[in-house]
């Protein structure tokens, strides 16, 4: 234990110390001695308490500064135990007997409301069911069941509403666009405390998508704009579905607006038509864009995008990479797949270089890749790498042709792309090769990779990253290129240390990469306003070549978040953990776009 004395502070500390308790000072002050009036209830708890809290809100003018109007007090007094009645009704409190009393203690004014809220009235019959066309549609009757109140339960005429909403709108949902309620009696009995509720939904016809009209003129063929739709003529109508179609389309940064509309009254044979208005976003598009990394320094990017390549809805991306790190070019041409949207196939080819205080890596590549979605975020891959690289790795020189074929599998679900409060991802890949498809050495890898996002109350959130992989191979490690060996550390790593610094080490101590990989972190963050947040976090992990001798190695620290339309900056300081001599490194990682 130790002990600080206010000599040994630093004045430009001392300072916002001393203006801190006095400004809390004065806040506690202001709360002891601000509040003229207040409301004391007793006897209740939970939502039925809330509800009658909010019931007695003060009217306005009653309370003027430090000061009360009596009249109005002793009005608002009069009329609290019919307020708190009304308040307690949709929580089944019908009979509550109620006591007010003024008092005034010191300078202000104190309300006492003491509440015998009574024998709650219970549900002694539950009539629900279904008529018309729909009477027997067996989604709408899975709803029935699954209605919230039951018999024995205590009425909650909240509950009662929102669970009567729910099923109407399922029924809309489900096409039946003139479902409504031909019977709703709630039937109460306060001398037996008890209530019959009987409801009868009659749905109506049920309606179906009619034609789809697209308005011209049309920028992009037609058979490339229905990749967008989520129904089809014929099915059940869906006011979701419409909605879910206009977000495909305002999402895919192709247009500028989406109106998707259909009117149930120019049904013709209960089938609605849909007209769908696009106006395009410009389809060609050019920036220059700095950013400053720690792994890689300041840089200067460079990017050129086609949308509409060819009027056919192909997808040209070029991007130009210059910075103290890394260089590299890359053109990808991206051809639209069929059934779903996330469906595609993409040509690329590039040029990279890549310089740590490892290795020196120059690459010629290209790849063949076909991407389809399963459904709900999960997208699965085929690969086919075309990879030459030249390289210099502490004392090794090395030439590597490789032919890489390649698998991958993913998911990734969060509920905001910009600032997410929840959700997870993780990705499962195999590579590898042989010499008989025309590669000058042999290995098979697989690799995993995820995080996720859990909200903890509070504005407190938890993070917890990982990543591995592991490579077989009956070859000496030198004949793979530094591309397709592991290292660790830098800001995606184990925070602390240098990029891709860590990892299996030559006689001389410097590092050549491994064969394994294990990487873990675990980050705590608390956002204090919606762009911005404070986070500490824990990771741990090392490259290796054998699972007996691996070495973790350990980064903590603090980090600052702002959150901006075009990504997170990231500010992080950090510290290795159980080093001779540890030291502190930065981490930043931004970008923007001029």
């Amino acid at each position: 234990m130790f002990k600080i004395k206010p000599q040994d502070i630093p004045r430009p500390v001392l300072i916002p110390i001393i203006l801190i308790l006095f400004l809390g000072l004065s806040i506690a002050h202001a709360q002891e001695e601000g509040v003229p009036f207040e409301i004391i209830v007793k006897g209740l708890e939970g939502d039925a308490l809330k509800n009658v809290e909010l019931a007695l809100t003060p009217p306005e003018g009653m309370i003027k500064g430090n000061e009360v109007d009596r009249l109005l007090l002793a009005l608002f007094e009069q009329e609290a135990p019919q307020k708190i009645r009304e308040a307690l009704e949709p929580f089944g409190y019908y009979q509550a007997q109620i006591q007010t009393s003024l008092e005034r203690p010191a300078n202000r004014w104190r309300l006492l409301v003491t509440i015998n809220p009574g024998r709650p009235v219970r549900i002694s019959s539950l009539k629900i069911d279904l008529n018309g066309p729909g009477a027997r549609d067996e989604k709408l009757r899975r709803g029935l069941p699954e209605f919230p109140l039951k018999e024995g339960d205590i009425l909650r005429q909240d509950r009662y509403e929102e669970a009567k909403k729910a099923l109407r709108d399922n029924a809309l949902e489900g096409g039946y666009l003139q479902a409504d309620y031909a019977v709703h009696l709630i039937r109460l009995s306060l001398k037996e405390h008890a209530a019959q509720i009987e409801l009868v939904l009659e749905t109506g016809p049920r309606f179906y998508f009619g034609d789809i009209l697209f308005a011209p003129p049309l920028s992009y063929p037609e058979s490339f704009l229905r990749r967008y739709l989520t129904f089809k003529t014929g099915r059940g109508f869906s006011a979701r579905r419409l909605d879910e179609t206009r977000l495909n389309f305002t999402n895919s940064d192709r247009f500028r607006e989406a109106i998707v509309e259909a009117n149930p009254e120019e049904a013709r044979d209960y089938h609605v038509p849909v007209r769908i208005r696009l106006t395009p976003s410009k389809p060609k598009r050019f920036k220059i864009g700095v950013a400053y990394e720690t792994d890689t320094g300041p840089g200067l990017i460079t990017r050129y995008q086609d949308l509409n390549f060819y009027h056919q809805g192909h997808e040209l991306n070029t991007e130009l990479r210059l910075s103290e790190g890394f260089q590299g070019l890359a053109v990808n041409y991206i051809l639209p797949g069929t059934g779903n949207l996330d469906n595609k196939t993409t040509l690329r080819a590039g040029f990279k270089r890549e310089i740590t205080d490892t290795y020196d890596s120059r690459s010629l590549f290209s790849q063949y890749e076909y991407e389809h979605s399963f459904g709900r975020g999960r997208l699965g891959a085929g690969t086919l790498r075309l990879l030459q690289e030249d390289y210099s790795i502490v004392s090794q020189q090395g030439l590597s042709t490789m032919v890489i074929p390649g698998a991958r599998f993913g998911q990734r679900r969060y509920d905001n792309p910009v600032r997410p409060t929840r959700g997870y991802r993780y990705t499962l890949e195999t590579r590898g090769s042989v010499p008989s498809l025309g590669s000058d050495g042999s290995f098979l890898q697989f690799l995993l990779q995820g995080d996720s996002l859990i909200p903890l109350g509070e504005g407190f959130s938890l993070l917890l990253r990982g990543q591995g992989g592991t490579t077989w191979q009956n070859e000496p490690l030198v004949n793979l290129p530094p591309s397709i060996r592991f290292f660790a550390g830098g800001d995606q790593s184990v925070r602390g240390y240098g990029y891709q610094s860590l990892g299996p080490k030559e006689p001389s101590g410097k590092v050549i990469g491994g064969r394994h990989l294990i990487v873990g972190s675990l980050e705590i963050e608390k956002a204090f306003s919606p762009v911005w947040g404070l986070a500490a976090f824990y990771d741990v992990g090392n490259a290796f070549d054998q699972f007996h001798q691996v070495e973790l190695k350990q980064g903590a620290g603090l980090g600052i978040r702002f959150y901006t339309p075009v990504g997170p900056v990231r500010i992080d300081l950090a510290r290795q953990i159980e080093e001779t001599s540890p030291q502190y490194r930065i981490h930043l990682s931004m970008g923007f776009g001029l």
